[in-house]
């Protein structure tokens, strides 16, 4: 291979109801591997305790978010839980093309646009060892309201029922099982 030709990255896409451990998985990978970095969204929603902007995510007012949706900005953007959530596609395609291997933790609806855009992504889905477990783990971390619980567990129901869209499916029972499986996908990628 000529030393002038680079491999292009790989895209690969995490998406979980809230609760089942996409962020733990992804942080867990991103410690072990020098070659993913993480791909930082954009959205409307207010920053968590501790949460940094440029670091965890852009934090935007949803009217430049909304501008940016009409400037075909996003590569993929989703409404979810009431705010806006998206992935710039110049920030994707520059990282692809450079050769970085990018890890996006997002929604499904984003999976889907991501996928379309990017047919050669990989896509892997996050699953809770079940709904009892989904429930308790959401009300055990205490970030969210009653009423934004249930809106997490209702969105669950329909999320899981569409992990057959996905390229892989981890169950996320025993973490260091979860992590294992987890790295093991991704490695056969890189």
């Amino acid at each position: 291979m000529d030393r002038d030709t680079k491999k292009k990255g790989k895209i690969f896409v995490v998406s979980a109801p809230s609760g089942a451990g996409k962020t733990t998985l992804c942080q867990a990978l991103l410690k072990k591997s020098s070659t993913i970095s993480y791909s930082i969204s954009h959205t409307t929603r207010a920053p968590r305790k501790g949460e940094k902007h440029g670091l965890d995510y852009f934090f935007i007012s949803t009217n430049d978010f909304e501008k940016k949706i009409e400037q075909n900005f996003w590569a993929e953007w989703a409404k979810v839980h009431g705010n806006y959530y998206g992935t710039s596609k110049k920030y994707l395609l520059d990282q692809v093309v450079k050769g970085h291997n990018i890890l996006l933790e997002i929604d499904i609806k984003g999976a889907k646009q991501i996928k379309k855009l990017y047919p050669d992504s990989v896509t892997i889905f996050i699953m809770p060892p079940c709904f009892a477990v989904l429930e308790k783990r959401l009300r055990e971390r205490a970030t969210d309201s009653e009423d934004i619980i249930n809106i997490r567990l209702k969105n669950a129901r329909a999320e899981m029922d569409q992990k057959n869209f996905y390229d892989h499916v981890i169950i996320n029972d025993e973490l260091d099982q979860s992590c294992k499986k987890f790295f093991e996908v991704v490695n056969r990628y890189l």
